[in-house]
C-alpha cells in the first residue's frame, strides 16, 4: 500500500503527570466564539486548526445505501485527502484565520459492521477491506464504536492489528486488560485513552470515549466499560492540560449527539467535541446534502441541528459539537481559530459537512488504490450474493425502523421470528434441547430499514435484513413469569422506537402503553415490574398471561439469538443457559425462505399489516 506522508508525530496516551505541574486555566475565553455573540473573525487568529472528521462508516464501502452515486470508501478517501491538502496550506487562510495552521483527521467509530460487504472480508484468505480503507484514510485517531464489538473482542483486535499504519484507537472509559488480544494492542500503543498529534508547532490532544450501553447493545465480553464517562474523559483532559497542551478534542461514540451535549456540560478545557453513533445529518442552511438526507431537529430545542452545535461547558465556555452523518456520505470540516492562549475565538463560516459525491459539480474521482484494493473485490463478492435468489414474495416485506420493526409488528419481523422458531425446532434433537414453542427477535437486529418486494428476494437481501453474526439459540424451560418479563422489556420504551422491541413467533400478545413500563438493570434484574403486557396466548391455545396476570403452568422453551440470550438490549434472560443450534440468523432466514416456504412468500401467510401477533391497546 502506498502511504501519503504527513509532517506530524504522535505520542499515544496521556501519561500521569507529576503534581508539581500546573494545569492550564479553566477561565472562559473573553469572547463568545459563536457567530453573532462576539465571535466575529475580525483580526487574525494565532493558530487555525481544521478538524476533518467522519463516523459510522459501517462497512458501506461501495456507496450510500439509498444512492450509490454518493458515498463509498474510494470517493470518501479522495475527498478527504483533497480537503486535508488544501487546509494545510497557508494559502488556505481566509479572513480572521492564521497562516500558521494545522489539520487533524479523526473518526468517531463504527468503522465496520457485520453484513454483506463485511462478509467479503470473512472469506478464506481475504484481507479486512474496511481496515485497508481506514489505512488509506490516514486518520490521526479513531474512537472505538459499539459495532466493532459485535463479532467479539478477538475480531476487533484482529481488525485493529490489520489496519495499516500506527493510528491509535482511543477509549478512555474502558479496561481491556482481561481481553488478551486487546490488552496486547494497548501495550503497543494501538489502543490508548488519548493521543497527542504534533501539527505545525502545536500539540493537539485527542481523547476517546465509548457509550456505557456497550454491554447491552454489543458483545465486549470481558472488556469492561466505565459508566462514568465524564470522570474518565476529564481525567485524560486534565493530564493533557498538565503537560501544557491547550488544544483538546474529544472524539466519542456515545450513540447520539444529545449524549455529547450532556457530556460537554460537565467537562472543562475541551475545545471541540466530535460525536458518533447517532447517524445525525448536521448542517446549516444552504449546505449541499446527499439527496433525501434531512437535518433533524434537536429534541432539546426543537431547532435544526446546525453545524456546529454550541454548548456551554461547566465553566460557561462555549464548545462546538459536530458529527458527520454516516455511511461515508460526508467529510466533516470544522475550521477553528485559536488565540495565543489556546482559547477558541471563532469557527469559520465555511465549516460544514462536505458531501461525498460522484455526480454533478462537486463530484470527486475515486481514490485509485482504494478502488482497486477495496471497492472492486467487495463489489464482486456482493454481486455474487445479489445473483442468488432466496425467494419471491407476493407482498412487500416491511423492515423499516420507525414506524416499523422497532415500534410494532411487521410481516418481515414475523418472517424472521418464524425462521428462528423453525431452525430451533429442526435442530433441537441434534443438539439435545427441547423444541422451542416460541421465538423472539429484537427489532434492532433487523437492519434493512426498507420494504423489500414484491418480487425477488436475493441472498444479498437476507444479509441486508440480518447482517450480524448472531447465532440461533434455544433457551430451555423459562418460567412463565420470565416470559412476561421478556415481553415487558420489549415494549418498555414504547412509544419511542427502540431496538429492544420484540418481534415474535408462536404466540400473540397485547400491551397497553399507558400502563407502567418495566425497568431492568444491565444484568436483567427487574427494578420495577411492568404492567404493560395484558394478554399472551401461544398459537396452540395455551394461555400464559391473562389480564396482566401470569397463569400458572409448566415452563416455556424459547428460540432467539445469542445477542439477546446474553442480555443484549437489557432482555432479562439473567444468565439462563442456552445452546447454539448450528445456524446464524441470516442462514436461518435463507433456509426458511428456500426450504420451509419453498421459495415463495405469500400475502396470506405474511400480510402487509401483520397477522395480529402484537396488538397495542388504547
Amino acid at each position: 500500500m502506498s502511504r501519503r506522508s504527513r509532517p506530524l508525530m504522535r505520542a499515544s496516551g496521556a501519561l500521569l503527570i507529576a503534581s508539581t505541574l500546573v494545569a492550564s486555566s479553566v477561565t472562559p475565553a473573553s469572547a463568545d466564539p459563536r457567530p453573532g455573540h462576539g465571535g466575529s473573525e475580525r483580526g487574525r487568529a494565532d493558530y487555525t486548526l481544521t478538524v476533518l472528521h467522519s463516523n459510522d462508516g459501517e462497512s458501506k464501502l461501495l456507496g450510500a445505501p439509498a444512492d450509490a452515486d454518493y458515498g463509498g470508501a474510494a470517493r470518501f478517501t479522495s475527498l478527504l485527502h483533497q480537503l486535508r491538502d488544501a487546509e494545510r496550506s497557508p494559502r488556505a487562510a481566509r479572513r480572521g484565520e492564521a497562516r500558521r495552521r494545522g489539520v487533524v483527521t479523526v473518526s468517531s467509530g463504527d468503522v465496520f459492521l457485520a453484513g454483506p460487504q463485511f462478509a467479503a472480508s470473512q472469506q478464506d484468505g481475504a484481507p479486512y477491506y474496511d481496515a485497508l480503507a481506514t489505512g488509506y484514510a490516514d486518520y490521526d485517531a479513531i474512537s472505538m464504536g459499539n459495532h466493532e464489538f459485535d463479532l467479539g473482542p478477538d475480531t476487533y483486535a484482529e481488525f485493529i492489528a490489520a489496519t495499516p499504519g500506527d493510528t491509535p484507537y482511543l477509549v478512555s472509559n474502558m479496561d481491556v486488560s482481561a481481553e488478551p488480544a486487546l490488552a496486547e494492542l494497548k501495550e503497543k500503543g494501538r489502543i490508548a485513552p488519548s493521543t497527542v498529534v504534533r501539527q505545525r508547532g502545536e500539540r493537539i490532544g485527542i481523547v476517546g470515549a465509548i457509550t456505557p450501553l456497550l454491554p447491552s447493545i454489543s458483545s465486549p465480553r470481558d472488556a469492561v466499560v466505565d459508566p462514568d464517562v465524564r470522570g474518565a474523559v476529564q481525567d485524560e483532559v486534565d493530564a493533557l492540560t498538565a503537560r501544557g497542551i491547550d488544544k483538546i478534542i474529544v472524539v466519542s461514540h456515545l450513540q447520539g449527539i444529545g449524549e455529547d451535549k450532556k457530556l460537554a456540560r460537565e467537562l472543562r478545557d475541551v475545545d471541540v467535541m466530535v460525536a458518533g453513533g447517532g447517524h445525525e445529518t448536521q448542517a446549516s442552511a444552504g449546505t449541499p446534502l446527499v439527496p433525501d438526507d434531512v437535518v433533524p431537529n434537536d429534541p432539546e430545542t426543537g431547532e435544526p441541528l446546525e453545524y456546529p452545535l454550541w454548548v456551554a461547558d461547566s465553566t460557561g465556555t462555549q464548545v462546538p459539537i459536530v458529527t458527520a452523518g454516516s455511511d461515508y456520505k460526508y467529510v466533516g470540516r470544522l475550521v477553528v481559530n485559536f488565540d495565543s492562549n489556546g482559547k477558541v475565538t471563532s469557527v469559520a463560516d465555511r465549516s460544514a459537512p462536505v458531501r461525498v459525491s460522484g455526480v454533478g459539480d462537486d463530484a470527486v474521482e475515486p481514490d485509485p488504490d482504494v478502488y482497486s484494493e477495496v471497492h472492486e473485490p467487495v463489489a464482486a463478492y456482493v454481486a455474487g450474493l445479489a445473483e442468488s435468489t432466496a425467494a419471491t414474495t407476493d407482498v412487500g416485506l416491511d423492515g423499516r425502523r420507525d414506524p416499523g420493526v422497532r415500534t410494532g409488528e411487521t410481516n418481515l419481523g414475523n418472517l424472521l421470528a418464524d425462521a428462528l422458531l423453525a431452525t430451533g425446532r429442526a435442530n433441537a434433537a441434534a443438539y439435545g434441547v427441547p423444541e422451542p414453542r416460541i421465538a423472539l427477535q429484537n427489532g434492532g437486529g433487523i437492519r434493512n430499514n426498507s420494504v423489500i418486494g414484491p418480487g425477488r428476494v436475493s441472498e444479498l437481501d437476507t444479509y441486508t435484513i440480518a447482517p450480524f453474526p448472531n447465532q440461533v439459540v434455544v433457551v430451555p424451560e423459562l418460567p412463565r413469569a420470565q416470559i412476561k418479563e421478556l415481553l415487558e422489556n420489549g415494549v418498555s420504551s414504547m412509544p419511542a422506537a427502540d431496538g429492544r422491541f420484540a418481534q415474535v413467533a408462536g404466540m400473540d400478545f397485547s400491551y397497553d402503553v399507558s400502563r407502567t413500563a418495566q425497568q431492568v438493570d444491565d444484568d436483567g434484574n427487574v427494578l420495577r415490574e411492568g404492567e404493560r403486557v395484558r394478554d399472551l396466548v401461544l398459537h396452540d391455545g395455551t394461555v400464559i398471561v391473562s389480564d396482566g396476570e401470569v397463569v400458572d403452568g409448566p415452563p416455556i422453551t424459547v428460540a432467539t439469538i445469542d445477542f439477546s440470550a446474553r442480555g443484549g438490549d437489557q432482555w432479562p434472560f439473567r444468565g439462563a443457559d442456552y445452546t447454539v443450534v448450528g445456524a446464524n440468523y441470516q442462514t436461518a432466514l435463507f433456509d426458511y425462505l428456500t426450504k420451509d416456504l419453498g421459495g415463495r412468500v405469500t400475502a396470506a401467510d405474511y400480510p402487509e399489516d401483520g397477522s395480529g401477533r402484537i396488538t397495542p391497546l388504547g
